[in-house]
């Protein structure tokens, strides 16, 4: 690789000069909330050993905000060489421009060439306030990550065009290079207690207060498993014909101890909220067994349910692609096969 800078000065009069090989180090933002560190975050270690690898650099976990410094050992454990933390009792509340700016000065000082952030809510706020505060490229909700061999730029891949073809998307001429991805995309790293890394604790003299004030929180009560956290989801799609298919859904769900999801037809036609939609547009799920009631099967959906172990197709269409990829079909009625499938289930139960 050449030691030559590449500069980019004249492309836009407010952007510095940069040298891409004084940036090293891939990062993980880590998202803390009352549990800890989320799952998603950790998630992102996976694809960042993979490129850390591949460009002989560390993996380096960042953690910003309020009595987070806890949870640095835990981000080591689950893959981290590294991790920074800034704790500082003004970053109690988040607030995304505030957060921005402290990672990109932390990202001016350390010089990352690789930024990893998960695409939850706070995530896809976060991920483009940082890009623009460091005049960086960012690529949203990618599906993998590579490295180019001739020139060592990141490969951040993602489906365009509803999910029919891979683009293949790099910054050559800006650091750090920032991609985010949904929750459920990677697998979480096996955590090992044993890992030792060093943790580095950082302090900032000047945070700018919110624009905003903190007038109540309030946690909203969850009756139900998450659908990206369930083994089992019964999910329906346009197939089903209206509204009343998916309480017959949600009867067999509630015999099943199963999660009840939706196609984005289903979504769109008012008969599911959108937090339940499976696939590209939605959640990416990997439950035991995902039953796909009146779906036919569409990319966009099918990238949602890669990681299912276990997919049943009911469908009345024989030519429905999601056939193809299901691991059983059943070729018929769903109101048919719904309620026997609940008599059965009550039947199995009594004999327990």
């Amino acid at each position: 690789m050449s030691s030559e800078p590449k500069k980019d000065c004249n492309i836009c009069p407010e952007w510095d000069c940069q040298n891409v090989n004084d940036f090293k180090n891939v990062w993980v933002v880590g998202e803390v909330d009352e549990n800890g560190i989320s799952e998603p975050s950790l998630q992102m270690l996976t694809p960042a050993n993979k490129i850390a690898s591949k460009l002989n650099t560390k993996i380096v976990g960042l953690l910003v905000g309020y009595n987070v410094k806890k949870y640095a050992k835990e981000f080591i454990e689950y893959g981290a060489d590294e991790v920074i933390v800034l704790d500082d009792e003004r970053l109690s509340m988040y607030s995304p421009h505030i957060y921005a700016r402290t990672i990109a000065e932390l990202a001016k000082k350390y010089k990352p060439a690789v930024i990893f952030i998960s695409a939850t809510m706070k995530g896809r706020e976060l991920g483009p306030y940082v890009a623009n505060t460091l005049r960086a490229g960012i690529t949203a909700d990618c599906t993998d990550f590579d490295v180019d061999e001739k020139t060592k730029d990141v490969l951040l891949i993602r489906p365009p065009f509803g999910a029919v073809l891979l683009a293949y998307i790099k910054t050559p001429t800006r650091r750090p290079q920032i991609g985010t991805a949904r929750p459920n995309v990677f697998k979480l790293p096996p955590r090992d207690p044993n890992r030792n890394g060093e943790i580095i604790e950082e302090k900032i003299d000047y945070i700018p207060k919110p624009k905003a004030r903190l007038v109540s929180r309030k946690l909203l009560p969850i009756n139900e498993v998450p659908i990206e956290k369930a083994d089992l989801i019964v999910s329906g799609g346009k197939g089903l014909g209206n509204v009343e298919g998916f309480k017959l859904l949600e009867e067999l769900a509630s015999k099943m101890n199963a999660a009840v999801a939706g196609s984005r037809k289903a979504v769109d036609m008012g008969w599911i909220p959108h937090e339940k939609q499976v696939g590209q547009t939605g959640k990416s799920v990997k439950p035991i067994l995902y039953l796909a009631v009146g779906i036919s099967g569409a990319a966009q959906h099918m990238f949602g349910i890669r990681e299912a172990e276990v997919v049943v197709a009911i469908n009345n269409d024989p030519n429905a692609p999601i056939f193809s990829q299901a691991d059983y079909g059943i070729v018929a009625d769903y109101k048919q096969v719904i309620p026997a499938l609940i008599k059965e289930i009550e039947s199995l139960k009594k004999q327990l």
